[in-house]
Order: structure tokens, then C-alpha cells, then sequence
């Protein structure tokens, strides 16, 4: 008579219960199938958008795992498992474990924004967050710098993703900027043609667009001649140093001074 019971029983359960469970694992198979094409379809999307490939593993890996766990939600709901409370805690502790990491969640985030939008890549100059340096490595947290002087700089990517940056080398061309001081009584013309006759023997300077000098300001001991030139960027430090070489080296030949500030002392006997 138990027995009849039992097999009664697990008839009922199996009559109930059955098709749902059929049901679930049917769904179950094709949704891998189906989360399996998606993933393929986003990792073939990134790889045509030229995503950093450091974080293209990731970001599959991700959307993979979300999709799963969707679906594994799906199947449960589907054989009658009430999800509702599990989700409310599920929830609740990734509330609680999001404050607790906030700070790391938000360099994660901006080391995603940076990989993807690359406002800067691996060999770039930059200057943001207080420091300058050279990119030695873009992390999913850090971003590294390398300072002129062998420093190493970690930048969280939270900050560095959000506040105002500076690269010096997104732009394949830029323009170099001089003041150079004549003092007073000197020919500023001639000081203009022999500025102009050292920028055209440098091949590095670019003819187009031209460089440009004018007289700038009348200053407190020297007349001030402003000199802008474009050069590419690789050339900048290079162009910069050796224009001020030979303006001191050439000005005296020329006849023309380089002043520097002077106080005259007079004394008066009492």
C-alpha cells in the first residue's frame, strides 16, 4: 500500500512537473547555444572596432558570464523555483559590496573608458592629475608613467579617466614658441632677418604653415621679439634647444645684445 502511495505520488509529481523540467533543459541547451553565438558575435564586434586587446578577453568574459547567469535565472523560474527573494539578496550584497569598493569600482570604470576611447596609448606623453611622464603601460586600474628622469608614476584611471589631460603627442604636428630680448638701440628688423635666416636653415621647421615674428613687448630692459614655428612633434625638444644655442651663439656676431636686467647705483656725497 506504501508503495502504491509512493508511485502515485511520484506519478503526480512527475505529471506536474515534468514538461516544466523537459521544458527548462530544452532552454537550458539552446540558450548556451544561443549565449555561445552572441558572445562569438561580440568578440567579432570588438575586434572590428580596434578595442584594446587587453581588455577584450575581459569584456567577453564578462558578457558571457552575465548572459549565464540570466539564463541559469530563467531555467530555475521556469521548473517553479521562486526567485524573487534571491534576487532581493543577490542584489542587496552587491549593493553593500559596491560601497565597500567604490573607489576600486571607479578606476576599473575609467580604465575601461581609457582602453576603449584611448585618449592616450602606450609610448604617449601626457600630463594630467598633477604629473607628466612618458605611458609605459595602460592597467585595468592603474595607468603607469614613466618621468623624464626614470620615475615611476601609478595614476589610478578613476581620476585619470574624468579630469582635464594633455598629450603632447596625439597631434603628428606642433608649434614652438621663443621670446628672445634685443636691448634697446638695436635694429629690430635685422634682428628679424637673422631670426628668420636660422629658421629656414633648419630643416626640421616646417614651411607650411609659416613660422611667424613680430616685436611682442617693450620691456623693462630689453625689447622682446616673439617667434612661433611648427615643427613634427617628434622634432619639438630638438628644434627648441638648438634655436636657443644659436640665437646666443649668432646674436653677438650679428651686433645685436641680449640684455639682461641691469639697476643703476648712484651715490651722492652728503
Amino acid at each position: 500500500m506504501d508503495t502504491e502511495k509512493i508511485v502515485a505520488k511520484l506519478t503526480d509529481i512527475f505529471v506536474e512537473y515534468g514538461p516544466r523540467l523537459v521544458g527548462a533543459i530544452l532552454v537550458l541547451i539552446i540558450g548556451l547555444w544561443v549565449v555561445k553565438l552572441l558572445t562569438k558575435g561580440f568578440l567579432k564586434a570588438m575586434q572590428k572596432a580596434n578595442v584594446e586587446e587587453s581588455l577584450i578577453p575581459f569584456l567577453t568574459g564578462m558578457i558571457r558570464n552575465i548572459l549565464r547567469i540570466m539564463l541559469v535565472l530563467s531555467v530555475l523560474t521556469m521548473v517553479g523555483i521562486e526567485m524573487t527573494s534571491f534576487i532581493a539578496i543577490l542584489g542587496a550584497v552587491g549593493l553593500a559590496v559596491g560601497m565597500a569598493l567604490s573607489g576600486t569600482l571607479q578606476n576599473f570604470a575609467g580604465g575601461v573608458i581609457i582602453l576603449l576611447f584611448k585618449p592616450f596609448k602606450t609610448g604617449d606623453f601626457i600630463e594630467a592629475q598633477g604629473y607628466m611622464g612618458t605611458v609605459n603601460s595602460i592597467q585595468i586600474f592603474n595607468t603607469i608613467l614613466k618621468t623624464p628622469d626614470n620615475k615611476t608614476i601609478v595614476v589610478p584611471n578613476g581620476g585619470l579617466s574624468t579630469g582635464s589631460l594633455i598629450n603632447y603627442n596625439q597631434e603628428a604636428t606642433r608649434r614652438v614658441d621663443w621670446v628672445f630680448g634685443i636691448a634697446y638701440g638695436d635694429d629690430y628688423e635685422h634682428a628679424k632677418n637673422v631670426i628668420s635666416r636660422m629658421l629656414n636653415e633648419d630643416e626640421r621647421v616646417l614651411k607650411e604653415p609659416e613660422f611667424f615674428i613680430a616685436l611682442h613687448q617693450l620691456a623693462d630692459s630689453s625689447v622682446n621679439i616673439v617667434v612661433r614655428a611648427w615643427v613634427n612633434t617628434p622634432d619639438y625638444w630638438g628644434v627648441y634647444f638648438d634655436m636657443n644655442k644659436k640665437v646666443y651663439s649668432v646674436f653677438p656676431m650679428e651686433g645685436l645684445n641680449i640684455p639682461f636686467p641691469q639697476v643703476d647705483v648712484h651715490l651722492q656725497k652728503s
